[in-house]
This record gives C-alpha cells, sequence and structure tokens, in this order.
C-alpha cells in the first residue's frame, strides 16, 4: 500500500478539482460533539448507498437506531461514488471529516490517519469487533490498530446472462483469457454486446487491467511495484498488452466511454436489461442492474476472473474488497454505538436479506438464500490470495493514476507501456 502521506498543497489542489467549497466543509465533524441544548447528539454519517434496496434499507436502519436512543440524531449525506471520493479528498484537505463516513481502506484510509483525522477503534470496539470475520477487518487495520469496522466483504468477478450465453452457444463460463477472447468473439458473431462498460467513470475500466496484472505478473507484484514505486515490469506491460487485445475486439456497448455506472442509460442498467451479456464488477452488480434496469433474475449468473496463459498468477486469487465505516477524530460516542449496531448480527442479517451484501458477523450467512451472492462467498472461501481494489490500496495520487492511464489506454490514447511509465512517475513523485 501506499506508504507515503500527501501533502497538505496536494491535498487542497484537489479540493479546487472537485468543486467543494469552504461552506460546505464546514458543515463536517470538525471539533464539535455534535450536541444540541436539549442533550441531542446529531451523528453526521456519509455513506455511498445511493441504489436501491440499499439506500431505504439503510436510512431505515438508521430510524432504528435513532428510536433505541432517543437522544440521538442521525444525519444521512448519500453521495454517489465518483463524487463521494472527490468530496471525501477536500474534507480531508480542510481537516473535517464526517462523524462516520464510508472507507474500503487501504492506502486512502492511511493517508488519513497519517494526518491524525481518523479515531483508532481498537480499544474503543472491543470485545463485540472480535465476532467480525478477519478477512472482513484485514483492510481496516493499521500497524496493528483497528481504524474502521466492515460491513460488507466480496470480491470483484464477471456477472453474465445465461440466457445470451445459449443464444451464443456458449456452455460454460471461460476459465482462461484465450476462452474468454473466444466468447466475446462468439457474442459478436451473434449480434450480442458481449461487455458493458462505464467508461467515463474510470474505475471499472481499472478492474480489466488489475486483474490481467495479477494473473500475468502475479499477485505480489502488485505490492513490490508500490514498494519500488516502479510498475514496468514485463509483467504489468503483458497486462495492458492483453487489456489492448480485448479493446481491438470493440466488445463494449455504443457509447461507453461517455456511460456512467448506475444510471438508467449506463453500464449496471445495461445488463440488467439484458443489452449486454457481462459486465465485470463487484459483489453488489445484482442489485445495481436490478435499481437502474430491470435485473436479471434467474439469468443471472457469476463466475471468476479467467487464468492467463503462461501467467504467474492463479484463478483462485481474486481481487476486490468490501466497505468499512471509520470514525473522525473526537468523534462522539453515539457514533461508536451506532457501529455497534450496524455491525450486529441482527443488522447483518437484515442486509444480508434485503441488499444482497455478503456476511461480516459470524453466523450471519443463515440469512443468505440468493444462490448469486452465495457464488461469490463461496469463490472467496476457496480464494488463496487477496488483492484491494488498486485506487484505494495504493497512494490516492497513484491509484488515480491507474485509473486515468487504464482509462487512457481503453480509449486508445496510451500505449500498455505508456500506461506504466505513468503510473511508475506519479509512484515516484509521491514523496
Amino acid at each position: 500500500m501506499g506508504d507515503r502521506a500527501l501533502s497538505r498543497r496536494g491535498f487542497l489542489a484537489a479540493s479546487a478539482a472537485a468543486g467543494v467549497g469552504m461552506t460546505a466543509l464546514s458543515g463536517c465533524g470538525g471539533d464539535s460533539d455534535g450536541g444540541s441544548s436539549d442533550g441531542t447528539t446529531t451523528v453526521e454519517w456519509w455513506n455511498i448507498s445511493t441504489t436501491e434496496p440499499a439506500k431505504t434499507v439503510w436510512a431505515g436502519l438508521a430510524k432504528k437506531f435513532e428510536a433505541q436512543n432517543p437522544k440521538v440524531k442521525i444525519k444521512i449525506v448519500q453521495l454517489e461514488n465518483d463524487a463521494y471520493k472527490s468530496k471525501m479528498t477536500a474534507l480531508t484537505a480542510s481537516g473535517k471529516l464526517p462523524d462516520i463516513f464510508h472507507t474500503w481502506g487501504g492506502g486512502v484510509l492511511k493517508q488519513q490517519v497519517d494526518a491524525g483525522l481518523v479515531e483508532d477503534l481498537s480499544d474503543r470496539t472491543k470485545p463485540w469487533a472480535d465476532a467480525l470475520l478477519p478477512v472482513a477487518k484485514k483492510p481496516y487495520i493499521l500497524d496493528d490498530k483497528t481504524y474502521a469496522i466492515p460491513f460488507d466483504i466480496g470480491m470483484v468477478g464477471f456477472w453474465y446472462n445465461k440466457a445470451l450465453f445459449k443464444q451464443a452457444g456458449i456452455s460454460t463460463p471461460p476459465t482462461t483469457w484465450n476462452g474468454f477472447l473466444d466468447a466475446v468473439r462468439k457474442l459478436k458473431a451473434k449480434g450480442i454486446t458481449p461487455l458493458a462498460l462505464a467508461g467515463k467513470e474510470k474505475w471499472p475500466g481499472m478492474y480489466y487491467w488489475a486483474y490481467l496484472s495479477m494473473r500475468t505478473a502475479g499477485i505480489d507484484a502488485l505490492q513490490k511495484a508500490s514498494d519500488d514505486k516502479d510498475f514496468t515490469a514485463p509483467g504489468f506491460v503483458q497486462a495492458g498488452q492483453h487489456l489492448k487485445d480485448l479493446v481491438q475486439l470493440q466488445p463494449f456497448q455504443k457509447g461507453f466511454l461517455g456511460a456512467a455506472y448506475s444510471t438508467p442509460t449506463g453500464e449496471a442498467a445495461t445488463v440488467g436489461n439484458g443489452k449486454a451479456a457481462m459486465e465485470l464488477m463487484g459483489q453488489w452488480a445484482p442489485s445495481v442492474q436490478a435499481d437502474a434496469g430491470k435485473g436479471l433474475g434467474k439469468n443471472l449468473g457469476f463466475f471468476p476472473f479467467p487464468a492467463v496463459e503462461g501467467g504467474k498468477g492463479a484463478i483462485t486469487e481474486v481481487f476486490g474488497g468490501g466497505g468499512g465505516h471509520a470514525l473522525r477524530k473526537g468523534a462522539p460516542q453515539a457514533a461508536v454505538d451506532f457501529l455497534k449496531f450496524f455491525a450486529s448480527k441482527a443488522t447483518d442479517m437484515e442486509l444480508v436479506k434485503k441488499t444482497g451484501t455478503l456476511p461480516v458477523v459470524q453466523g450471519a450467512e443463515s440469512a443468505m438464500s440468493d444462490p448469486n451472492p452465495e457464488a461469490v462467498q463461496a469463490q472467496l472461501k476457496a480464494a488463496t490470495g487477496f488483492q484491494l481494489f488498486l485506487d484505494q490500496a495504493y497512494a490516492p495520487a497513484v491509484g488515480q493514476e491507474v485509473n486515468d492511464s487504464v482509462a487512457a489506454l481503453i480509449a486508445g490514447s496510451k500505449s500498455p507501456e505508456q500506461v506504466t511509465q505513468s503510473i511508475t512517475k506519479t509512484a515516484k513523485e509521491e514523496q
């Protein structure tokens, strides 16, 4: 993971780019305890659950917590993924984070911790945090200290339309990269769009390069490249070439470079409405497909990212992450109480049943009934390696450059070699 803190100047520059004024920033946490004259504590909770059913379920959980704690008011701020990342960068620059905020862990969380903005939860969450699955807690443990509590864990893989596969004569999902490219060709031959991609948002395209890097260079090479600040090894160039081979097949939907992820005409809706056969996405994909589009129901299937012939990686090494909640430094006790409530077995079972979230509390898996989350969980249990999302695992500037450079490769404006050179240049500048 990125081990250098961004300079305050860098954060302020990013803040200006994000277009978040200081008026908006001043509304968050800071040094205030959220108390009022009548003894009520207001806790501001920022999250990215903007799609149904999670949006409604999470609001309902906040109301339930308020009913159990009459002197606490939960103020919810829900933002779409990219908007959230931009505004959190600006808030970090201001030194005023929300009381409770979504985090993916890794290098981004580390920079917030290094800036002294995040509460150490190690002691304040014992012993109840011990009931959480170790793999779900790992991204939020830095220097043996806990800085966030997970509510989800999962992985990225291919979600596919079984009916369209059958129509194209594909009997089983591919397990090799060459087999995957053949499947793309078969789908195109039948007039079916093979893949949907939210090119506008960049991070979905990064998933391809990340997985191909894991399969060619090996999962350990990603950490070594970060440590050495050098991504120019042959395996990373080969990953870019494999992605270029896919792009040259023109597998994506028309207008994909301008497409968002969760809008009615975006990536998830394109798959959910049966207009593309596949998308490479995380465990949340089925619910977003159904919210943005119609959803595929029993026609939806899942398979892991294929192995690359001759590569150093294995198909059992997975890429992904979950979601967690961190607290600003000095957050009121009510915020800790809310994390405990959210991490309870009862809440986790409700999230599993109603939103398809994968369980993070031991015993909550009994609430699972959907075969798609069960398929993801089975892959996770069999995993021999795990890599966190690159735009979260690395320092923010490096993660953003990965997203930008891979997007440029997909758009045809950068070569595989230039992608690795650009990421390396940014990593070396990140002192």
